[in-house]
């Protein structure tokens, strides 16, 4: 377990095993402090962490990272001017680390201790099902080894770090999920946790808009690739349906694992069918093996999650029972969950975010059910140039499954534009501008035996929507 003697180790380079208190938890909300927990002081838009430095030792916390005095009579250590050696031994707790930069800090930290580790780490990225992709693959790794995970949505410069705080001696495989939205992003955060597994999940056009051009975003999801290290330690699971990630095989040194839905991967999946809300089943194929799976994974397109879970649990040496075991037992659905809504309606609620090809996987599980369809679509944000054209995309798969199409903010009218160019009647069609107007239609609007999809980007607010139709079972 994390001390804070490793900590002063990592920011000053002298051992202080004097100093052998357990860091308990890393947390840059004083409210969310626990006694004997590391506060990270930052300054964000709204609040600085520093104002609440006080409220953090008062909580428990034995340490706090700061970039400036904070109060009187509060302990101190300063850690600005490197010098060859400091007085570290008789420190009185709790106690203020004033460095130059907090973030920078602890990811300084969070380096130092994750070498001290020998553990096998396990990096994810791409575009969209990360987030899933990570929960499934813990499940299936857990069936064998003492497996972590970064919590919740933690992918980036800080809440990587803090995740990677949480290892002990007594993992074996750490997962993490790294967010991307510049280039470089992942080559500091593979830096730091130093994965020897990589995995990218797709390439599309979310937060193109931050990003500048697919072409950068392709080239910042390979940063993970290129810091694995060479094969046999390094391994690269890639998607082989996708030519952006699988052209990234000639970016590392690493041994090169493919999966996807054609006989030429490595791994590969056919025979697929969607069982609605009871999940998907397919053949899969590795080696000459060939097993036939049921997975409680909503939609088509689940299956590459699974095949992603399945390839990192062949890599790392599981045997098929146990990676059958895993995908069977996982109840990981984080972003699409089904509610009841109004008059016996069922919802589909997967309003976390939204990019083409997810809303489109979710009218495909749409399409599987029976009743009437209702798709809620809302806009789709940070598209860059790829804006317009991604939500006709949209429109046109709208246009093939929904019996209603209702359209939420000013960008989704290219949805309903489309929808209608490819042939879902006009009188099916409504354009909305707000989550407001929305509830209040759909009050009206859906009723026993109505299926109803309801997504968009995450500053649409459409889980409002959801809350103000949900009823209670």
């Amino acid at each position: 377990m994390l001390k804070l003697g490793n900590i002063l180790e990592a920011l000053t380079g002298q051992r202080a095993d004097a100093h052998a208190q357990p860091i308990t938890d890393a947390s840059t909300d004083s409210r969310h402090i626990i006694p004997g927990a590391l506060f990270i002081a930052i300054k964000g838009s709204q609040t600085n962490g520093h104002d609440f430095v006080e409220e953090a030792f008062a909580r428990g916390a034995i340490a706090a990272l700061i970039e400036r005095p904070v109060g009187n009579g509060l302990n101190y250590l300063d850690l600005r001017h490197p010098a060859s050696s400091l007085e570290i031994e008789n420190l009185e707790l709790p106690i203020c680390l004033h460095v130059e930069n907090t973030i920078t800090a602890l990811q300084i930290i969070a380096e130092f201790w994750r070498e001290q580790l020998d553990i096998r780490v396990v990096g994810i990225t791409g575009s969209v099902g990360k987030s899933t992709t990570k929960e499934v693959a813990a499940e299936v790794l857990s069936t064998k080894f003492r497996t972590i995970k970064n919590p919740g949505n933690l992918n980036n410069e800080i809440g990587l770090p803090m995740s990677l705080l949480r290892l002990t001696e007594e993992h074996e495989r750490a997962i993490l999920e790294m967010g991307f939205y510049v280039p470089g992003e992942i080559a500091l955060l593979s830096k730091i946790a130093k994965p020897q597994v990589g995995m990218i999940t797709n390439i599309s056009h979310v937060h193109m808009e931050r990003a500048g051009s697919l072409e950068a975003i392709v080239q910042g999801k390979g940063e993970l690739v290129e810091s694995l290290p060479p094969a046999p330690e390094g391994v690269a699971i890639l998607n082989y349906d996708e030519p952006l990630v699988r052209e990234m095989a000639s970016r590392t040194q690493a041994r090169i694992f493919n999966y996807g839905l054609s006989p030429q991967a490595d791994l590969w999946a056919s025979e697929i069918e969607g069982l609605g809300l009871k999940g998907v089943r397919f053949v899969i194929h590795y080696q000459g093996d060939v097993l036939h799976i049921k997975v409680p994974l909503l939609g088509r397109h689940s299956v590459h999650t699974a095949l992603r879970a399945a390839a990192l649990g062949l890599v790392e040496g599981l045997s098929w029972g146990e990676i059958v075991r895993g995908l069977q037992t996982s109840n990981t659905q984080l972003r699409l969950v089904a509610v009841q809504g109004p008059g016996g309606a069922l919802m589909l609620d997967d309003t976390y975010n939204a990019a083409p090809s997810s809303v489109i996987a979710g009218l495909n599980l749409l399409a599987e059910l029976d009743g009437r369809r209702i798709a809620v679509l809302g806009d789709m944000l940070e598209l860059g140039e790829f804006e317009e054209r991604g939500h006709r995309m949209v429109g046109v798969r709208a246009a093939a499954v929904a019996d209603e199409l209702v359209t939420v903010g000013k960008r989704a009218r290219w949805i309903a534009e489309e929808a209608i160019l490819s042939g879902l009647a006009k009188s099916k069609v409504t354009e909305l501008d707000d989550k407001d107007k929305a509830i209040k239609y759909l009050l009206d609007l859906i009723g026993k035996g109505d299926v109803v999809l309801i997504k968009g980007s995450r500053s649409m607010e459409m889980d409002r929507i959801v809350a103000a139709l949900e009823v209670e079972g």
